[in-house]
């Protein structure tokens, strides 16, 4: 597959889809016109389906992807995609043959985002169209273990000639063009969208990365989703990670039994969750401070960024960061 041709791209830039709001209709719209793809955040699946009308009517003739984050993910959601004919699906966290030939049969292009070579191969079974290769260096929640274009050469000989994007580390052009050269099929960058203008982000969370001088792998935001995340520090990681970055026994452990609540939790309660989170509660789920929300949430849910919020240094419009990543 030829990802430019097949997914109506200028160039091989595609936007993380990142979760809470942060890349809404707004956001992705502005990358699809610019010539990337843009990626709409799960959401309900009212949102949803107006999301996607939205970037259509904002980007006509480009394609619009969905982050379909698999723990939060319900046949509703499956429905709004197949019923809104998504130009791509990124499964994330999951996914299944079943779910994959669905997809395909509404039109949709599916990519699967691993961290492992069991991952990979998993995915490929199912039938995705291609892979996205993601680095331990990226933001949010993680499955990479390996550097970003480590785990690229070591997933190219297994993809079966279908394309492999890389996630993490991605933030300027020559970030882009290393994968590239390194056998990448395009490149899907987080934190470089999260500081834009169009970005969903609450202003003082953007100001937080932007300011920050270091990044925490953590699986403290895990209430109802308990894997791994990479995020900037807050007072919450002040409070509940001890001194050697460990989370306290306490919200680890409820974290621990949580699992199961990701399957009930519908999608009113999610949204509303970021305002009713304490500091100074352990209670600590994993949906991010956006813009409306209290200056305080900022303290008290998670700030993702990947290792690249260190080299970043501005704010700047979605178009602009396009053409950062791509080169011109």
């Amino acid at each position: 597959m030829d990802v430019l041709d097949r997914l109506r791209l200028d160039v091989p830039v595609l936007q993380a889809g990142m979760g809470g709001g942060v890349s809404g209709p707004r956001l992705a719209g502005a990358v699809a016109a610019a010539g990337g793809l843009g990626t709409l955040c799960l959401a309900s699946p009212a949102a949803l389906r107006a999301g996607i009308a939205q970037v259509r009517d904002q980007a006509p003739g480009r394609s619009v992807a969905v982050n379909l984050l698999m723990p939060f993910v319900h046949r509703r959601h499956v429905a709004a995609c197949v019923r809104g004919r998504v130009d791509v699906a990124v499964l994330f966290f999951g996914g299944d043959a079943g779910l994959v030939e669905e997809l395909h049969d509404a039109g949709a292009v599916v990519l699967a985002q691993v961290g492992t070579l069991g991952e990979a191969a998993a995915a490929l079974s199912w039938g995705v169209d291609g892979l996205v290769a993601q680095g331990a260096e990226a933001g949010g929640h993680l499955l990479g273990r390996q550097q970003s274009l480590e785990f690229l050469a070591a997933v190219l000989p297994v993809a079966g000639g279908r394309p492999v994007l890389v996630s993490g580390g991605i933030a300027t052009a020559e970030d882009t063009a290393r994968a590239l050269a390194a056998g990448a099929a395009g490149v899907v960058a987080g934190t470089r969208f999260l500081l834009t203008e169009e970005s969903g982000a609450h202003p003082l969370y953007k100001r937080r990365v932007l300011d920050a001088t270091e990044t925490l792998e953590t699986t403290l935001f895990g209430f109802g989703w308990p894997a791994r995340h990479r995020v900037v520090a807050n007072e919450a990681t002040r409070r509940w990670l001890d001194e050697r970055g460990r989370v306290r026994r306490v919200p680890a452990l409820l974290n621990g039994l949580s699992a199961p609540v990701s399957r009930v939790v519908g999608d009113g309660l999610a949204a509303r969750l970021p305002r009713l989170q304490r500091t100074g509660l352990p209670l600590l789920a994993p949906g991010p401070p956006v813009a409306g929300m209290p200056d305080t949430t900022v303290e008290s849910t998670p700030l993702y960024a990947g290792q690249t919020a260190l080299r970043i240094d501005s704010v700047v419009t979605a178009a602009e960061a396009v053409a950062l990543l791509a080169g011109g």
